[in-house]
């Protein structure tokens, strides 16, 4: 039950620049017992009969957290399209066509393909999530289920306040508490003030959170000012919605007073720059938000629109997009971009106490990333420690060697120890095709 990490470059993100150089992370069933130096570690009682995994050349940090991530299987077949266009004949057609046995098999894709780039949490917004539920647990990842939940008229394919209950009422918390249901609302435009309210009140209910999408676009921001006379983070706030328990995805088009309102609620966002980027949405202020204390966590989006969900790709984008629209080369810090991937996207999730940092008492969510590659040459100890830069800007998912979920070894060397890649490629290639062909009947019908 006991694991030594060894010899490692451990980057506990504790707060600083903190680096164990070299370090070692000793692991006691579920739980982080100690971490330092390793000598100290070695000569800890504790480490006695240890497995012990090498480390040496690896960068050792906090598995990432994936705020905002839908499972899916449209991936390369819905490009060059902008976000209303591409909802319409792409996106909402595909959930029109979709079954709860397509669903299953587009979490189980998507949950292994984060698993192996590093990721040990995902927010998920899909449906039928009993079966992304069963996905979760079957992989070992954590995994925080948010309907899409819609009302108005023309969407009535979407899930429900009612079903959204009965998946809380069986899966508030599940497997040993990795899996766990929060309450998703759509869109703005996709749901009624009353579905609001339901959504405030069913979360209240549950002591869960609230996750939706919002500012994505221009266009949504002048549709707002249109139907509602506000802005969307200011329909938010006067719906009820905005708090400490509520997760925003994109936030992109936001004006001083809704940045205001977010940092004054406590309310968290969640920043997918590749989705913003691939669907020209535009970029986020996201130094503006965190300068306020509103906490940032890093998402991919969904497959469709990334499109693969490697975080660790994830961070160098977020740093570059940061740069090149603020055009200050200081923005977009290696260790603060690895912040918002580790404790600040557990932070935003409701994980913070549990996961994201390396320190004793957390999970042992862990993960080791590969640093022999010529990408991540030379590697620098010291005065020229350049570990934390190559993690964000050299490195991806294709690097992460080792991933620890609550002190289960999910990924050793790179291979997964919870399911075959070639069985579940395969499902969701049979998924993907009977979706399309449920796709194109109902278009011919």
């Amino acid at each position: 039950m006991r694991t030594l990490i060894r010899n490692g470059i451990v980057l506990p993100m504790t707060g600083g620049q903190t680096a164990f150089d070299p370090g070692s992370v000793l692991i006691d069933g579920d739980a982080i017992v100690a971490i330092g130096e390793v000598d100290a570690l070695d000569a800890d009682p504790g480490s006695a009969g240890a497995e012990v995994v090498d480390a040496s050349g690896h960068a050792v940090l906090p598995g990432l957290h994936n705020c905002h991530l839908h499972s899916g299987l449209l991936r390369g077949t819905a490009e060059s399209m902008s976000l209303w266009d591409w909802l319409k004949s792409y996106v909402d057609p595909a959930h029109k066509a979709l079954t709860s046995e397509i669903a299953h098999a587009a979490s189980l894709h998507c949950y292994a393909e984060s698993l192996l780039a590093g990721t040990v949490s995902v927010m998920d917004m899909w449906r039928f999530m009993e079966g992304s539920a069963e996905a979760a647990t079957t992989l070992g990842i954590r995994a925080t289920l948010v309907p899409y939940v819609a009302d108005l008229d023309g969407y009535d394919y979407f899930e429900s306040i009612e079903s959204n209950r009965r998946l809380l009422e069986s899966h508030r918390t599940a497997a040993d508490g990795r899996v766990r249901s929060w309450v998703g609302l759509e869109h703005l435009f996709y749901c009624s003030p009353e579905a609001f309210r339901a959504a405030a009140d069913l979360a209240e209910e549950f002591d869960t959170g609230i996750h939706t999408h919002s500012s994505e676009s221009i266009w949504e921001v002048q549709e707002s000012l249109s139907r509602f006379g506000r802005r969307p983070i200011e329909e938010f706030f006067n719906r009820g919605i905005l708090g400490a328990n509520t997760l925003v995805a994109h936030c992109v088009w936001l004006d001083d007073r809704e940045i205001e309102l977010l940092a004054q609620t406590g309310t968290s966002v969640a920043h997918c720059p590749c989705s913003n980027m691939k669907l020209s949405s535009g970029p986020a202020r996201v130094g503006d938000l965190r300068a306020k204390g509103v906490l940032v966590g890093l998402g991919s989006d969904g497959e469709k629109e990334n499109n693969n969900l490697d975080l660790v790709e994830e961070m160098k984008f977020a740093s570059l997009l940061q740069k090149v629209t603020t055009l200050d080369p200081t923005s977009g810090d290696p260790w603060d971009v690895l912040t918002m991937a580790t404790i600040e996207g557990a932070r935003a999730t409701g994980l913070g106490d549990v996961s994201g940092s390396l320190e004793p008492g957390k999970r042992a969510d862990i993960i080791t990333i590969d640093l022999g590659g010529l990408h991540t040459t030379p590697v620098l100890h010291g005065r020229d420690f350049n570990v934390a830069a190559h993690v964000v800007f050299s490195a991806s998912g294709r690097d992460v060697r080792d991933v620890f979920v609550d002190g289960h070894r999910v990924v050793a060397g790179g291979v997964p120890t919870t399911f075959d890649v070639a069985t579940v490629r395969a499902r969701a290639q049979a998924a993907a095709e009977e979706l399309f062909e449920r796709r194109a009947a109902l278009a011919d019908a």
